[in-house]
């Protein structure tokens, strides 16, 4: 839960990025149509909200890499 305020600030600033909460699961959109990905956790598991986090920033889904 501590984490969710820190992913919520990387994903508002970030022009393909959705992020949505509910039913107590945190779901990022990125992307648009046919290609979109979601990544997701529950919203209270700051362990995979981290990871997630991690990936926006650094890995895979960093903002600038195809």
């Amino acid at each position: 839960m501590k984490q969710l305020g820190n992913l919520a600030v990387i994903c508002a600033q970030r022009k393909d990025t959705l992020l949505q909460m509910l039913n107590g699961t945190v779901c990022v959109h990125l992307g648009s149509g046919h290609d979109r990905t979601v990544l997701s956790a529950e919203w209270d598991n700051d362990t995979k909200i981290t990871a997630i986090i991690h990936e926006l920033n650094f890995g895979k889904y960093k903002e600038g890499v195809a």
